[in-house]
């Protein structure tokens, strides 16, 4: 139908569209930054959050351990701190620390020959105190009179230190504290000389 074949008079609907008026059911032109926001927050939000969760995990104790971390914690626990630039330990292999050993306690021998010498003016003190130590266990006990130069006290002489927990042994089960090394006055064991009763 021709222009000027239509009967109808020119109303609203004839005239032109406005170019910049929607169209239909079209949608405005979004902006740039509507578009490209939800990108960002993506980009910031969720590594922040993962950093978050990290941190707290790692204060709790939580954290698994990673591959190969106890192998290099033993290495290092072997080898000590290694310089970062050569890669060669700073203080060496360190070795573990062995406790001194102590040599044994002496066990006294109730073999060891004792002579008991009285040097007293008491009869019979030498046997009196020779019974007691072979009431003890001592199997060699002699008795004598003390001649020459005397101690001015009782006294339990040995002749080296191998009798020394024997002649400490002597002494306490005669009552003599005084108990002195002399190879010189015990040449062949263990000498007693009394110069009182070490019982009264």
């Amino acid at each position: 139908m021709s222009k000027a074949a239509y009967r109808y008079p020119p109303d609203e609907f004839d005239a032109a569209p406005d170019p910049d008026a929607p169209r239909g059911v079209h949608r405005a032109p979004r902006s740039a930054w509507s578009r490209w926001w939800p990108f960002l927050a993506v980009i910031v939000v969720v590594p922040l959050v993962a950093w978050g969760a990290v941190t707290v995990l790692a204060q709790g104790g939580h954290l698994p351990d990673l591959p190969g971390a106890g192998a290099t914690q033993t290495q290092d626990a072997l080898t000590g701190p290694t310089d970062s630039a050569s890669g060669q330990p700073t203080g060496g292999a360190t070795t573990p620390a062995v406790a001194p050993t102590t040599p044994a306690a002496q066990q006294a021998v109730l073999t060891t020959p004792v002579s008991v010498l009285n040097g007293s003016k008491i009869n019979g003190l030498a046997g009196q105190v020779a019974s007691k130590l072979t009431a003890a266990g001592f199997t060699t006990v002699t008795t004598g009179n003390a001649t020459g130069t005397t101690p001015v006290a009782s006294t339990v002489f040995y002749g080296s230190d191998a009798l020394k927990a024997t002649a400490e042994l002597v002494g306490q089960t005669i009552h003599v504290s005084n108990v002195v090394m002399s190879p010189t006055d015990a040449p062949n064991g263990i000498v007693v000389v009394l110069r009182s009763n070490p019982s009264a």
